[in-house]
């Protein structure tokens, strides 16, 4: 089973602004709506590669139930706690002319102690040996800076393999837990270790101290320059795949949607490595944060191309 944790959801509003320009007034010229937040964006990729899951998190209001019916919709399975307030909604601004992406992103909820404390509770009685939890994204407002180290560590005694995708603070508090798996990008990497990691040499490096430290398995994404995967015995440079961008938005969701499910189904390493690479771009190619089809996965596959390094 996998499990997938969104502490801070949103409902994701993607509009497209040709010539987006500020200080002026901008024309939207197309809109669409999605259930957002990294872990529920997971939940949704792995839908359509064929898999299924669990998507655990904490909505507030009015956009907190149009999520969980959205999601519902998907037929996605779910266990969301609801709390006082209203879920966040996130603007994404694509300008086609320009061929840039912008996001402006809400705060979100406040949860309390009391809520993250039951829904840790939940997700361990469920865990059964073996199962994959993946925890993901920005932590609400009143969660502590080592939540995710808390339930990495809550996660693992239970049996679970963790998949960590974090930035910051609760990056670091997670990785002090021993995931099994980390995603950072090339960007989040460098804060991590507090320097610049310019080439995937430097990404290479520092992956590898991560390994040092613990983590079994450390995926590092490198947007258009493909991406890294590293364990303690192999490591693979997959270069990126050039496709016709819709949206950036859960490009690396869709890529720890893509290892989770073949840890799950037990694929090689080579076969994980296509399959990531794949599913990463096929979502790019979409608008919003919508999920690709496993058919535009498939026909990606063949033309993904990684070295031992």
């Amino acid at each position: 089973m996998i499990i997938t944790v969104t502490l801070n959801p949103a409902l994701d509003k993607t509009v497209e602004i040709p010539d987006f320009s500020l200080d002026a007034v901008n024309r939207i010229t197309t809109i669409r709506t999605d259930p957002g937040g990294k872990g529920l964006n997971v939940s949704k990729v792995i839908a359509k590669l064929g898999g299924k899951s669990t998507a655990v998190g904490v909505l507030g209001g009015a956009t907190g139930r149009r999520i969980a019916d959205a999601m519902d919709a998907l037929g996605i399975a779910c266990n969301f706690t609801f709390v006082e307030g209203e879920t966040r909604t996130n603007l994404k601004v694509i300008d086609p002319a320009r061929h840039t992406n912008t996001d402006l992103n809400e705060p979100g909820l406040t949860v309390t102690q009391d809520t993250l404390d039951g829904m840790l509770h939940a997700v361990t009685a469920a865990i059964q040996p073996g199962d994959i939890v993946v925890l993901s994204g920005s932590l609400p407002k009143g969660a502590p800076a080592d939540t995710y180290g808390v339930w990495t560590a809550a996660c693992r005694e239970a049996g679970a393999r963790v998949f960590l995708d974090a930035d910051g603070e609760p990056l670091a508090h997670g990785l002090a837990a021993k995931p099994y798996l980390a995603k950072p990008n090339n960007h989040e990497l460098s804060r991590l270790t507090g320097r610049t990691l310019e080439t995937a040499d430097d990404l290479l490096a520092a992956a590898r101290e991560m390994i040092a430290q613990g983590v079994e398995r450390v995926v590092v994404s490198m947007g258009g320059d493909g991406a890294l995967f590293v364990s303690a015995d192999r490591a693979f440079r997959a270069e990126g795949l050039k496709v016709p961008v819709g949206s950036t938005v859960g490009a690396g969701d869709s890529m720890v949607a893509a290892l989770a499910y073949a840890a799950e189904q037990g694929m090689s390493d080579e076969d994980t490595v296509r399959l990531a690479v794949a599913t990463s771009a096929a979502n790019v190619m979409c608008s919003g944060s919508q999920a690709a089809e496993r058919s535009a996965v498939d026909e990606l596959l063949p033309r993904v191309v990684f070295h031992s390094i």
